[in-house]
């Protein structure tokens, strides 16, 4: 997580057993989509040439419509990549966190005692998705995340789990 935190020396919390920051997965960089922009522009300008010179002017139109909904598309990708979730176990709490790209925080807390970290695994494509359950609540963790990550992930956070209820 960026940023320092401050403790003050009467309420010391107790040091993290696991912490995880999940952000989303973006196969290719804003610089690499600019350069995916500016190519399909430059496509779409020599394909509308030919149609201007016939006298179809209204495709080169089209043309520029796509190449305006691929920009907005990668724009609207990259901005919901700013989200963000956040795990912190501690022998005394396990907290979930989650920011969206728009910056609205929700804050979940648990007591790791009573919290039980359940699998839903598909045969073909793995390990599907992961819930905190507690007191009969279920709650959803490390959607972005794909199943081999996800799998590494539940391995080395149900072991810290299992640290925390057995107080170590």
């Amino acid at each position: 997580m960026a940023g320092t935190q401050t403790t003050d020396e009467s309420s010391e919390d107790p040091a993290p057993l696991f912490h995880a920051t999940i952000t989303p997965h973006r196969s290719l960089a804003p610089s690499g989509a600019r350069l995916v922009v500016v190519l399909c522009c430059l496509a779409a300008v020599g394909s509308s040439i030919p149609f201007i010179v016939l006298g179809a002017w209204p495709v080169a139109g089209f043309l520029g419509l796509d190449i305006l909904a691929l920009a907005i598309a990668f724009k609207a990708s990259f901005r919901s990549a700013k989200g963000f979730e956040e795990v912190v176990l501690t022998p005394i709490e396990l907290m979930l966190r989650r920011v969206t790209h728009r910056g609205e925080r929700t804050e979940r807390r648990f007591n790791p005692l009573w919290t039980k970290l359940d699998r839903e695994h598909d045969e073909d494509f793995g390990l599907m998705a992961l819930a905190l359950v507690s007191r009969g609540e279920r709650v959803v963790i490390a959607r972005e995340l794909s199943p081999p990550e996800r799998e590494t992930f539940a391995d080395a956070f149900g072991e810290a789990l299992a640290r925390a209820k057995k107080g170590l």
